[in-house]
């Protein structure tokens, strides 16, 4: 790969780590979207709790993965919330990017690529060879 290549791929992997590692903590903690949507209906206190109405927010559970490391956008074990927030974005974004990267790296082209030398010609030996035409 050439180096601009790299330098593009450096500078965007850094964007998203400093994206998800410190702008992610300063995203609101009350979005608009499917949760907000779920509460219509009901009435919610200061934390958010459902006192009263109907609504189907009502019915909602516990997540199976409630309990993993990197749940409700943060590190278990980590008592800084921002730090938390920062560290479960940046090994997000590493992650994703290696999973990423993974894949290009199975899908890339094995061998090398035909030069211009190597190019099929006609019969005549001059000209690249053409299409065969379909006519009617």
């Amino acid at each position: 790969m050439r180096n601009r290549t790299w330098a593009f791929l450096a500078g965007g992997l850094l964007v998203a780590l400093l994206l998800a590692g410190v702008v992610s903590n300063y995203a609101s903690s009350h979005p608009d979207g499917l949760d907000s949507s779920l509460l219509k209906g009901c009435t919610v206190d200061a934390d958010d709790t459902i006192v009263g109405g109907s609504c189907p927010a009502q019915q909602a559970k516990d997540h199976e993965l409630g309990d993993s490391p990197l749940a409700d956008y943060g590190v278990r074990g980590v008592d800084n919330a921002f730090v938390s927030t920062g560290l479960s974005g940046v090994l997000g974004v590493l992650v994703t990017f290696a999973i990423g990267a993974g894949g290009f790296w199975l899908l890339r082209r094995r061998g090398g690529t035909p030069t211009g030398d190597a190019a099929p010609t006609s019969a005549e030996g001059d000209a690249p060879a053409a299409r065969a035409e379909v006519t009617n």
